[in-house]
């Protein structure tokens, strides 16, 4: 009997074999076709309020804290209470003087986007969209607010996050930026530029510098008799590289353009917090949020979810995401790799116990 199960095993186990790689195979075609199709205008914008989602989670715990009879009576004083501020938002309405803008009678929004930063700071994508679409119908007496994470990266791609943040401050709508964990270089590119700057007190903030490293192969190559040729129009086309030999005139020439670099960074944070003393904090070091405050390069203490907390009480806040959408050879192929694993398991589960059997 236990034969016959070891060999029934076997069988099942080629068997799956054979369609898990078509499956893979399937897979791998469907990802090679969907590549470079995908273009920001297959996405859409989210919008989520975040009062409800407290709202939630405050009913849940008080579904599981309370007895039955408590939790009927709380429901009911809840109901009683929006009836009543939706009786007072009636009666203001009516009592406020005839004019197209609405502002006076409206809770304030806030707008809440965030960004997760990497060395090519990929999140600027979706984050212009966001903007965008808040543009379209944000005022000045609405707020946004974002959640930044970032240990900087590449100069230019943090230069255009910084200016698609500066497109809300030219709509004179207030900017808040929130550090929970870390805003370096780039991130504090971009941080610098809000109205107002919070940070937890162990986040990282500052870093105002400019690195670059690269190695040099030039002696390796040599030792082996291998001769690497570049060719260039223009005396600084290239200044260092990898595998040449770099010049003391084209090291000068690199150090000069991060020097530039570097005085164009101060004066950026400088324009936007002119209160603090950009020659003490613009040395490239970091500090952590309560010696950030007492440098001025932050302006608050607090966490992301402290402050969103709190604008919920007076105001309707909402959190705004775009989202691309998956193309349908996207799904198909990302439902055949939760296949092709799930019929691996399923594999090293009869197998193992074939062999437990014929044991």
């Amino acid at each position: 009997m236990s034969e016959f199960f070891f060999e029934y095993g076997l069988f099942f186990a080629k068997a799956l074999t054979v369609l898990v790689t078509i499956l893979i195979a399937l897979a791998g075609i469907i990802a090679i076709s969907a590549r470079g199709r995908r273009d920001n205008s297959d996405g859409e914008v989210e919008i989520t309020s975040m009062n409800d989602v407290y709202d939630d989670m405050k009913d849940a715990v008080e579904a599981a804290v309370l007895d039955k009879d408590q939790y009927k009576q709380q429901l009911k004083l809840q109901k009683k209470q929006e009836k009543q501020e939706a009786k007072q938002r009636k009666k203001e309405s009516k009592k406020a003087p005839p004019s197209n803008d609405q502002d006076n009678v409206e809770k304030k929004r806030v707008y809440v986007l965030d960004f997760d930063g990497d060395v090519h700071a990929s999140d600027v994508e979706p984050m212009r969209e966001e903007i965008s679409a808040i543009l379209t119908f944000a005022t000045p007496t609405d707020e946004v607010v974002l959640r930044l994470e970032s240990a900087g990266g590449l100069v230019h791609t943090y230069g255009l996050a910084a200016s698609q943040l500066e497109r809300i401050k030219a709509k004179g709508i207030p900017l808040t930026i929130i550090v929970d964990q870390v805003a370096a270089s780039g991130g504090y590119l971009m941080a610098c530029l809000a109205d107002k700057l919070l940070a937890a007190p162990f986040a990282l903030v500052g870093s105002i510098g400019v690195i670059a490293q690269l190695p040099n192969f030039h002696r390796v190559l040599k030792k082996h008799d291998v001769d690497f040729e570049m060719f260039t129009a223009g005396e600084y086309k290239r200044t260092v590289t990898m595998f040449g030999e770099n010049t003391e005139k084209g090291k000068e020439k690199f150090v000069e353009e991060l020097e530039d670099t570097h005085a164009l960074f101060k004066e950026f944070v400088s324009q936007y917090r002119p209160l603090m003393n950009i020659e003490v904090v613009a040395t490239g070091e970091v500090w952590f949020g309560k010696r950030a405050l007492e440098l001025k390069l932050v302006d608050q203490l607090a966490t992301s979810d402290d402050y969103i907390m709190a604008a919920c009480e007076n105001a309707d806040v909402y959190k705004v995401r775009y989202e691309v959408k998956k193309s349908l050879q996207e799904r198909l192929s990302e439902l055949s790799i939760k296949t092709a694993d799930g019929v691996f398991s399923k594999i090293w589960e009869r197998v193992s116990n074939s062999r437990f059997l014929s044991r």
